[in-house]
Formats: structure tokens, sequence, C-alpha cells
């Protein structure tokens, strides 16, 4: 893929001080656009993302957001059409896990997931598929008059006990993303999902940070290795391409196999 393939195009990644966020950032920059580095509470990671892609030659700026709240999401959009005058590519990255078994998950705890995992992606992707419409498809830049990637999870298919809140956000995701690709389509506006397997990144972190616990999680990934932020980063980066105009509506695994479920491999 031509890597200046995004050259010109402003995007927006949520999320992006760390793990996932960080690593689409930084693929998205290399391959020519410029950055608005979201973050909730910290400041001198996402500083660092920004000077990590600046340095590099690329543009980035950083700016706090918590993206479960309305005003606050408005004004992200406001300054990023201030500083870039658009946008063409919003990444819907923040997410976070609140973990409970079922009968002792409090509602602050299902609350807090789905305000920011789904109600948070439709906020951000409200204002800028409202970018996307007053602006259109502008000719040399995009094929689509914008691009909407919606970070979910092997979860929006796996279900997984003792995560109620976080598997029914990307359920949830997942259907919010086919029935904007339906609805925006004939605008052009391109909307589409990918579905993270395990990537080694601080969310997770208890499931690889120790040789035992690396080895048991290899029982659910049939290609053998974690994945990493840039598997995902890269992925995106071809979504967010015009090799990928074509593509809407869809969920792509980057699993290395989990959803193949292997406990089925030998007659289950």
């Amino acid at each position: 893929m031509d890597t200046r393939s995004l050259k010109g195009q402003a995007a927006l990644v949520t999320g992006s001080d760390s793990g996932i966020g960080k690593g689409v950032a930084l693929e998205l920059a290399k391959a020519g656009a410029k950055l608005v580095i979201n973050y909730a509470h910290n400041h001198d990671a996402a500083v660092e993302v920004v000077k990590e892609i600046t340095d590099a030659g690329g543009e980035a700026y950083a700016w706090q957001c918590d993206v479960s709240q309305e005003d606050q999401v408005q004004a992200m959009f406001q300054e990023m059409f201030k500083h870039y005058g658009t946008i063409d590519i919003l990444v819907n990255n923040s997410g976070l896990q609140k973990d409970s078994k079922f009968v002792d998950m409090t509602l602050d705890q299902w609350n807090t997931v789905i305000n920011i995992n789904l109600t948070g992606q439709f906020l951000c992707s409200r204002e800028a598929a409202r970018e996307f419409i007053r602006r259109g498809v502008v000719e040399g830049v995009s094929k689509a008059a914008g691009k909407i990637i919606c970070m979910s999870s092997v979860h929006e298919v796996i279900p997984w006990g003792g995560h109620v809140n976080y598997a029914t956000s990307k359920g949830g995701i997942m259907m919010m993303m086919k029935t904007l690709a339906q609805e925006l389509a004939p605008q052009k506006i391109r909307v589409v999902a990918i579905g993270p397997g395990a990537i080694q990144t601080p969310i997770n972190k208890s499931a690889w940070d120790t040789p035992e616990a690396l080895k048991s999680l290899m029982t659910l990934i049939p290609y053998n290795r974690i994945g990493q932020p840039d598997d995902i980063g890269k992925l995106a980066t071809w979504l967010a391409s015009d090799e990928a105009d074509y593509i809407t509506g869809v969920t792509i695994f980057c699993d290395g196999g989990m959803t193949l479920y292997p406990g089925f491999a030998d007659n289950g």
C-alpha cells in the first residue's frame, strides 16, 4: 500500500494515548494523516504520542475529552475543525472494562462501560457524520466523504462471563456500525468495525504478563501469538484508505483465529 495513502486527511483517534489507539494513530500518521490524539486523563502520555508523530515529520496535537459527555465531544470536534478545517477519518477507539460477576455488578459499573464504550462511539460518530455530509466528497482527497472505524472486539460474537457490560457494549457497537453504514452509505460515508482479539496492551495486562498467563491465553489463539497494537493500526490504515473503498458495514476480526472457537479443534 502507498505509504502516503492518507496524505492531507485529518483523523481523530479517541483514546489514542496508549494501547490500540496509540498503535492506530502512529500507523495513520505514517500514511500521511494529520492526527488528533484524544485522551481522557493521561496528558503526558498523549503528549509523548504527539512528539513521536511530529519527530517523524507528521502533524498532531493532543486534546482531552471524556467521549461519554456530549458537550466535551462537540467541543473536541469544533477545535478540530478550527485546527484542520474538517475531519476525514474517525476511529472510535476509547474503551474500558469494569469487570464483575453479573450478580455482583453495580449499576455504576454497567453505566460507566456502556457510556464510554457505546455512547461515546455514538456521540463521536454523529459529529463526524454531520461534517461528512456538510462537506461531501473532496476530489483528490478520498473517494468517500468520510470514514468511521469503530473499535469492537471478538466479544461482539463471543460471550464473556464476568464481563457482561463489556460484551454488551461490543455487541451494541456491531449493530450500531451496521445500521450507520446502511443509513450513511448513500452519502458516500463508509462505516466499518475492527474486532481485535488478545492484543498486548495495558487493559489486559493480567492475561499476558506472566509465562503462565500467556501460555493459558495461547490456548484461545490458534495462530499462537499475542497481537500487537500495530497489527490493528495497519488494518485501520488500510480500511481508511481508498483501497478499501467498497467495504462498509462489516466487522473485520484481527484475532489470530480466536473467533474460530479453538476449543472445538479436536472435536470439542
